[in-house]
């Protein structure tokens, strides 16, 4: 039996573009063109290319929170039909829990801690004592269980991202994912969140797929990379490999225009 927990083919999204008169043809522009991913169970994943080439685009597909004008997605053998609506999709979303990369827009600022954590355990009807799960998860991000009673304006970034990530994780996702999860954060705190990153994935068993402009995040946390331009994943393979020794000339130019810090002796690297 395979060990791969994700598997795309064929994987596209085109969106239509603003017509430029009346009755001029459809126009439509390619945010992600015949991508083929494979995730392992266990591993971890990141995902680096400049803005705009199509990374965000590939997770909300494997995600289920967009539907492809082109291929399939599985997850452990399972079909992701995201045109099914989205409570035939609840079984996913058990399975896999996302951090986005504002910490400050992220949370709703009218729910307490609690509440935010508890969200998913309401939404996807997981049974058991919800509010000490809260408190729980809220230690496993290095927070104080008390904390829940509290409001997201009382913490700093930081503090908002391990709410996040205690969000994320409330209901034991096989998969976590990282949208830009350490770019709105300052240099030391990032290297925190990365520990924290890398204690979960550990002591859960989480796979994690990351998407990141910090070359440095990616090297310390991923196994795996994949590289994108225009909607196309043009390098893929062993982390080191790659950024020791990559074979796409995009790929050399990317790396050459990011400084590139080693995470193990400086915490975090790259630019934030």
């Amino acid at each position: 039996m395979s060990d791969e927990l994700i598997r795309a083919r064929g994987l596209g999204r085109r969106f239509r573009a603003p017509s430029p008169g009346l009755f001029a043809a459809p126009r439509y522009t390619t945010a992600l063109d015949d991508a083929d991913v494979d995730v392992r169970a266990g591993s971890a994943v990141g995902i680096i290319g400049e803005s705009g080439s199509g990374k965000s685009t590939l997770i909300r597909l494997l995600l289920g929170l967009n539907t492809p004008t082109s291929g399939t997605v599985e997850f452990d053998g399972r079909p992701v039909d995201a045109t099914a609506g989205a409570r035939s999709l609840h079984w996913l979303r058990r399975e896999t829990g996302i951090v986005f990369q504002d910490p400050y827009a992220s949370l709703d600022p009218r729910m307490s801690v609690g509440r935010i954590v508890a969200e998913p355990l309401w939404a996807l009807g997981i049974p058991g004592d919800r509010r000490t799960r809260v408190r729980e998860v809220l230690a496993d991000v290095g927070l104080e269980p008390e904390m829940a009673d509290r409001f997201p304006h009382e913490f700093s970034g930081g503090q908002r991202q391990r709410i996040a990530i205690a969000r994320a994780i409330a209901h034991r996702p096989r998969v976590l994912v990282g949208d830009e999860p350490l770019s709105a954060l300052d240099v030391t705190v990032r290297a925190q969140i990365l520990e924290l990153l890398r204690e979960l994935r550990r002591r859960e068993q989480l796979t994690l797929l990351l998407v990141s402009h910090d070359i440095g995040v990616v090297q310390n946390l991923c196994d795996e990379v994949l590289v994108m331009k225009d909607g196309r994943i043009v390098e893929e393979g062993p982390t080191e490999k790659v950024l020791l020794e990559p074979q796409v000339a995009y790929t050399r130019r990317l790396l050459a225009s990011i400084p590139i810090i080693d995470a193990r002796d400086h915490g975090v690297g790259g630019a934030g």
